[in-house]
């Protein structure tokens, strides 16, 4: 028996504002035509209800009615109790209306057949854009509708529907909680109160509160434990202590000197300008996109901060996208120093209590601005009236996991469904960026550029120095460190300044080698080589965790695993190895700092690498991409690439692009302050486009070979890139769906484009789809899986998702396959 008194639960919060309305909501599910007409019901109102089963057969919210006794409590975004079949369920509302005509996919519905909501599980919580982003991202990725809802519910894990004793069904209990704190505050009573001259604690008590309430916490930190001093004024009616929701999250204070934005007493031309676009745009609210092209301390933080300041004067709430990389103290610190306490921060290193608390500052309102990494678009922000995205080429802002979205679409939609400003920020642009701003518009929506050319002050782009490490081999040189950068490297040991040095692999050795019969160890569950680590001295898989602990050559017990030769020599280069060269080199006093995945896996570690790094008088910092972005240190006067051609070979059209970005960005490390910078890059391949590119300062010299290889070859931004995905642990099996899935997609595409028309596998993309495959993927084989996927080109502004989700509810789910559909895809290995 289904009780309708239904536990209410506090994960969700207060009930929330009413959302978005249904005429706001473009090319969504909201927009679709009713041909019901109106009939009595005994329902006050109707319920869309999406039912939290994630499945692509359920892309469509039910009807369902409210009855009177809820209808002041449901609103949309609540969790709700619903019967579904033959068992109970738990659904989002997504729209609300008095009439079942009114409501999205209603067609001929008989509303005697309408069942009622049987309760109310959890008020609104959710941002008022959830319902059509979700569905507008349910279509465009093919994900199932409530994976894209669950994006905007908040943190502490998916709720889970559970029947209780009596047969009363309620949500999980969370695994956190909200926490308050106790605070002291003197009474008005007792603001002339006088201690005795021997009552010190008193004085010290009084003397903390003179200048407004302190927690508990912070008198214990400052004066031990001053409870029983608490208690005997209170006693006397001179301090009253208050309970009050604390907030956690809050406690990252660094001493990092470049975590402060003091407002410039003058803004740069190139910063006047874009602030110029970004006032036009907010002025005219169409929902425009605005690209600031800047170099590399060129001030687009400075922008970003003037901008936000402007819109909360408006009254309204801003959201900052960084790279999760780039979210170190330095980035938030900047934005707590402008905007205080009403600076909300989601980044994966939170705990699960910071992360509800910091979600709750949001919907209450205490926070105003947000800066987090691309989940913090679907934080309940009010009002929203700006988005930024800084670093906007960073691949870091698709998703990998479904739904595979991009932030920067994501946010673009949203922005137009808003009607405020997107800003999207870089050094280097991507490619699908400045395509749209060459063509003006995208989707119905304008895109312009402004570009800042200049940094503040006196400070210049730092000279780059072309290492050809083939003429250093011919010379005899076998050292990781070529002569330009051996010789920088003691000029800043000389001078006490500072070098970062980049090299994006981390470990010790990439691999190691068996040179009597060639065997690299592999992983077990994997088709990748395993990267050995010194320090533990253990090979590692990066694609799949998996450790295996082994001696190379020299060491004693070294063993290849296929024919038992000692000789298992380490091949390579990582970083922990050029961490130790540069111990060798380098002279005491100066301090070599490491920064990469392993050495940041606590919590607080990233603040304090760059805290050690901020506070010494001479210092090195090597590591891998995490260092080449979002770090301002004016004393940095050397950046060193040790070699630049790990990216720029790999199988992937984009491996030049994301070459270039990362060359660039960790270029402009250097000569951020009064004194010049210097790059040195070593690389076998010095007459390579990226490479001459980044040594000139000029872009041009690598778009230009680029985008042509891109036309040749129909690849982005010419086309647009859908990859599919089947893995399973049986290699004959998944290879049949996979066939089946791709016949079923092409079978799709000739329908649509008549039937007079055959498939032709050497079609132009940009005219029609193209589907390529199956074939197996570049790591055929990962935990233990065999991975297929055929790729979709297809003309820009195509929907694509249409005939690749047709073609899977077509074949079915097969047990032990599963598919992924990546729409824009980014990793196509």
């Amino acid at each position: 028996m289904v009780h309708r008194d239904v536990e209410q639960m506090s994960l969700f919060g207060a009930p929330a504002t009413a959302g978005v309305s249904s005429s706001a909501a473009t090319n969504t599910p909201f927009d679709k035509p009713v041909t019901i007409a109106p009939s009595a019901s005994s329902f006050p109102l109707y319920a869309s209800v999406v039912i939290d089963i994630p499945s692509r057969a359920l892309s469509d919210p039910f009807a369902y009615g409210v009855e009177p006794d809820c209808a002041d409590d449901i609103d949309e975004g609540s969790v709700v109790l619903v019967s579904f079949g033959h068992r109970m369920a738990m659904g989002y509302v997504v729209a609300l209306s008095s009439s079942l005509a009114e409501l999205p996919y209603c067609d001929g519905l008989d509303p005697s057949k309408v069942k009622p909501i049987r309760g109310l599980l959890a008020p609104s919580s959710c941002s008022d854009m959830f319902a059509p982003v979700s569905f507008w991202m349910s279509r465009e990725y093919v994900a199932a509708l409530s994976e894209c809802l669950r994006l905007f519910l908040p943190p502490g894990g998916t709720p889970r529907l559970v029947k209780g004793d009596g047969g009363v069904y309620h949500l999980k209990e969370p695994s956190v909680h909200a926490v308050s704190e106790r605070v002291v505050s003197i009474t008005p009573d007792g603001a002339d109160y006088a201690p005795p001259a021997n009552a010190h604690r008193q004085r010290q008590l009084i003397e903390a509160l003179s200048c407004g309430p302190v927690s508990t916490r912070e008198l214990n930190l400052l004066y031990t434990d001053m409870s029983s001093t608490i208690r005997a004024l209170s006693k006397k009616g001179v301090a009253r202590v208050d309970e009050r929701r604390a907030w956690r999250g809050l406690s990252d204070e660094t001493t990092l000197s470049s975590a402060r934005a003091a407002a410039p007493k003058t803004l740069t031309d190139g910063q006047q300008r874009a602030l110029q676009e970004i006032d036009s745009c907010l002025q005219a609210g169409r929902g425009d996109v605005i690209l600031i092209d800047g170099v590399t301390g060129s001030g687009k933080t400075e922008v970003y901060l003037s901008a936000i300041e402007r819109v909360l004067k408006q009254g309204k709430t801003a959201c900052v996208l960084v790279p999760e990389i780039s979210l170190t103290a330095q980035t938030v610190g900047r934005f707590r120093s402008r905007f205080g306490g009403m600076v909300a921060v989601f980044h994966s290193r939170l705990s699960a209590g910071e992360r509800l608390d910091q979600w709750d500052m949001v919907k209450s309102g205490a926070a105003r601005v947000v800066v987090g990494a691309r989940s913090a678009l679907f934080c309940p922000l009010r009002d929203l009236g700006l988005i930024v995205i800084d670093e906007e080429h960073e691949q870091s802002y698709k998703q990998g996991s479904s739904p595979r979205y991009h932030a920067r679409d994501v946010a673009a939609f949203m922005a137009k469904l808003g009607g405020f400003p997107l800003v999207l920020g870089s050094a280097t642009p991507s490619a699908e960026a400045l395509a749209r701003v060459a063509a003006g518009e995208h989707l119905g929506q304008r895109w312009t550029r402004v570009e800042m050319p200049e940094r503040p002050g006196s400070s210049v782009l730092p000279k780059v120095v072309i290492s050809d490490l083939r003429r250093e081999f011919a010379a005899g040189s076998r050292s990781i460190f070529s002569k330009p950068l051996y010789d920088g490297l003691m000029r800043i040991a000389e001078r006490r300044e500072k070098a970062v040095l980049l090299h994006n692999r981390r470990g010790f050795a990439p691999f190691l080698l068996c040179r009597e019969c060639g065997c690299v160890p592999t992983c077990k569950h994997c088709s990748t080589s395993l990267t050995y680590h010194e320090r533990t001295h253990t090979l590692e898989c990066h694609t799949c965790g998996a450790v295996y602990h082994i001696n190379p050559y020299p060491a004693p017990g070294s063993s290849c695993p296929q024919c038992g030769s000692r000789y298992l020599a380490k091949m390579g280069l990582g970083t922990q190895q050029v961490e130790d060269a540069l111990r060798q080199i380098m002279p005491a006093h100066v301090d070599i700092i490491r920064m990469d995945a392993d050495s940041t896996k606590g919590k607080d570690s990233h603040k304090e690498l760059l805290e050690a790094f901020d506070a010494s008088e001479c210092a090195v910092l090597v590591g891998t991409q995490m260092i080449a972005k979002g770090l301002d240190f004016p004393e940095v006067t050397l950046v060193g690439v040790i070699n630049a051609d790990y990216a720029l070979k790999m199988p992937d059209f984009r491996a030049q692009e994301r070459a270039y970005d990362l060359l660039e960005q960790v270029a402009g490390r250097a000569g951020r302050g009064e004194s010049a910078g210097e790059v040195v890059i070593q690389t076998y391949l010095p007459h390579d486009p990226v490479i001459r590119a980044v040594a000139a300062h000029d872009r041009s010299i690598f778009t230009t070979h680029d985008l042509a290889q891109r036309a040749d070859a129909f690849y982005p931004p010419f086309v647009r890139l859908t990859n599919v995905l089947v893995w399973g642990a049986d290699r004959a099996a998944t290879k049949r769906y996979i066939d089946s899935l791709a016949s079923a997609v092409r079978q799709r595409f000739d329908a649509m484009r008549g039937e007079d028309r055959a498939w032709s596998l050497a079609g132009d993309p940009t005219e029609a789809p193209v589907v390529l495959g199956p074939t197996p993927c570049v790591l055929e084989r990962a935990k233990d899986r065999y991975r297929f996927h055929f790729i979709v080109k297809s003309p820009v502004g195509y929907h694509v998702s249409e005939a690749v989700g047709g073609a899977l509810s077509q074949i079915g789910p097969q047990p032990g396959i599963n598919v992924s559909v990546d729409v824009d895809a980014y990793d196509l290995m």
